[in-house]
């Protein structure tokens, strides 16, 4: 069985050397690319890949939310998140949103195929080098960071601060999100009074911090 990926990165070079390392595998077929979040989602609705992998930080929709949107859409599609954060944060909450695996970019590729054949096996897969450091979270042993914007906000509030983050005006957001300037503006300030942030300045440092977008 041929297992079908979908590669999601920003940075085209890190696609293209992916897609050319994952295609000398006998069994493996790269069906789509995606150079943002919000891509990938579509993609992955459209070609419904076996295994879906995400960088952590793009442009529009960040990798967790991505991999919370594709598998809540479609269960079979596994998701893999490849990020350059060791930081357990990251690895829960990629956990909880349905990831079936989490590599670090620094690792050697053959990981990341182990990571692919063990997602199709429905297990779950974590580099090594932060495996243990994240069981008791993933167990639920360890409460979650309260200042998280992955608990403090909604799922709307984090589309609405990455965009803000990425110089969106509020019409684009809106445009881009089907509401209103209003409802953005609304959420904005929500936003603002929960963590407690002034500006959008401000609010830029908190989102590239959160791995919400890449800095």
């Amino acid at each position: 069985m041929t297992i079908t990926i979908l590669l999601a990165d920003d940075h085209q070079m890190i696609r293209q050397g992916l897609r050319a390392l994952l295609e000398r595998q006998d069994d493996m077929k790269v069906v789509a690319e995606a150079d943002n979040g919000r891509a990938a989602v579509e993609m992955a609705r459209k070609h419904k890949p076996s295994v879906a992998v995400l960088d952590l930080a793009m442009p529009e929709l960040n990798g967790i939310d991505a991999a919370r949107q594709i598998t809540a859409a479609n269960a079979r599609t596994r998701v893999i998140i490849l990020s350059v954060h060791a930081d357990r944060r990251f690895v829960t909450e990629s956990l909880r949103a349905g990831a079936a695996g989490y590599v670090l970019k620094d690792c050697a590729f053959d990981e990341l195929v182990q990571a692919i054949r063990t997602a199709v096996a429905n297990q779950t897969y974590l580099s090594p080098a932060i495996a243990r450091t994240v069981v008791e979270d993933y167990l639920g042993r360890s409460p979650r960071r309260r200042s998280s914007a992955f608990v403090v906000l909604t799922d709307r509030e984090r589309q609405v601060l990455q965009l803000l983050a990425e110089g969106r005006s509020a019409k684009n957001i809106a445009t881009e999100l089907d509401v209103s300037i209003k409802t953005v503006e609304t959420h904005r300030a929500n936003i603002m009074k929960k963590l407690g942030k002034h500006s959008v300045a401000e609010l830029t440092k908190y989102a590239i911090r959160e791995g919400l977008t890449p800095p």
